[in-house]
């Protein structure tokens, strides 16, 4: 064989050689996925990916973090008004022309995972993500070179550093807190309690008393508020779990609206008169034991009894609240620091009545004019909440 048939037989070989690297190259499945710091079902999902990825090396997985990542957010909002993807949870998976939503475990949305690839694979499907996520990241190149970015955190005093988009989710908590705390049924004990309590003559015992029979019913709610937000945080990217506490939003803000028009505010209807009476003699009880322990753990168990009933009166807001909570993506502090900042907001009126009350030694009422108007607002709010949980959950998504 001469030189020149050898040259051109090589030449075809490495031609040959490329040409199919470059085929396999671009026949990599890539799995685009949206997942956010903190969140379980995220965290369970990269797992599955990371296991996959040692098993199949023609797949590709390109992870975007939405919490931290100001750009991935609005991505992610990009691609759920181009290609109608519901993004209220996450994680969120793009695999050739199909997406789906959440996940569960290995065996039911890992297998998904599989057939999607195989699909994928078999039928060449076009990939929907790709040039959308491309096309937005030469705009952001783009406006970067031509614009000087302003500084997305501050640091605030007592705060820290924080994101400045992350300033609406502080104010949220501290209106709905403070209006679920306008509420006749958390309040009608408390009063009660003062009067007996101005009776005494220690005022040292006068304060203990009142001051854990506060601080118990906050723990209660604590607790209420945080087994509530790790069931939702389990199973929260369920779509009809959202829409059921939507629904619940909207009829419980119907219902105070109904309350403000009727003119009964004021009134507590989880509570009769029967049950009051009761609860009056039993808080007479406590107060009057010469032993103070006893009438310490009075309180206590009195407390935490009265708040796990009054809470059918006043679950609404806490629902509402854990759920739009859980729409924001946060850390395990983070959650936690913001249900301690609610349930503050949520007692301060009684931390006031009662501060007022041990000072000037008389007992202070709620007037019903300001329980209607914590009624109305109540009632606006969370109408307006449970419309936006159906229709625009992602306007809910703080930071």
């Amino acid at each position: 064989m001469g030189l020149s048939k050898k040259i051109l037989i090589g030449a075809v070989f490495m031609a040959l050689f490329f040409t199919t690297g470059l085929v396999l190259a671009q026949e990599k499945t890539i799995i685009y996925f949206f997942e956010a710091d903190g969140c379980p079902h995220c965290a369970k999902e990269k797992a599955f990916l990371e296991k996959l990825k040692l098993e199949d090396p023609d797949i590709e997985i390109k992870e975007y973090e939405i919490t931290k990542n100001k750009q991935n957010q609005e991505l992610l909002k990009r691609m759920s008004d181009k290609l109608f993807v519901n993004i209220s949870n996450i994680p969120i998976t793009f695999i050739g022309n199909k997406f789906f939503v959440g996940y569960q475990d290995d065996e039911t949305h890992g297998a998904l995972i599989k057939n999607l690839i195989n699909e994928h694979r078999a039928k060449k499907c076009p990939d929907i993500a790709g040039p959308l996520i491309s096309e937005y990241q030469k705009e952001c190149e783009e406006n970067q070179n031509s614009q000087p970015s302003a500084p997305e955190n501050i640091h605030l005093p007592f705060w820290g550093e924080t994101n400045i988009k992350n300033l609406s989710l502080p104010l949220f908590t501290i209106i709905i807190g403070g209006i679920d705390g306008f509420n006749p049924c958390s309040m009608w004990v408390l009063i009660f309690l003062i009067g007996l309590l101005l009776g005494m003559k220690n005022k040292k015992r006068m304060w203990i008393l009142g001051g854990t029979f506060i601080f118990s019913s906050s723990l209660v709610y604590f607790l209420f508020m945080a087994a509530w937000l790790n069931l939702l945080l389990f199973i929260g990217f369920i779509f009809w779990i959202r829409i059921a506490i939507a629904l619940i939003a909207v009829v419980s803000g119907i219902y105070y609206l109904k309350k403000y028009m009727e003119g009964k505010a004021d009134v507590c209807e989880i509570s009769e008169n029967k049950k009051q009476q009761k609860i009056f003699d039993k808080l007479k009880k406590i107060t009057q034991k010469n032993q103070f322990w006893l009438a310490l753990a009075g309180i206590i168990l009195l407390a935490a009894a009265v708040n796990l009933v009054e809470l059918i009166c006043s679950a609404g807001f806490p629902a509402v609240y854990t759920q739009v909570l859980t729409l924001s993506h946060l850390s395990a502090p983070q959650y936690y620091s913001y249900l301690i900042l609610y349930i503050f907001f949520f007692m301060l009126d009684d931390i006031i009545i009662f501060t007022i009350a041990m000072l000037t030694l008389k007992n202070v009422h709620l007037t019903k004019k300001y329980s209607r108007f914590s009624c109305l607002v109540g009632g606006i709010l969370m109408t307006l909440i449970g419309l936006l949980l159906i229709f625009k959950p992602a306007w809910l998504m703080f930071g």
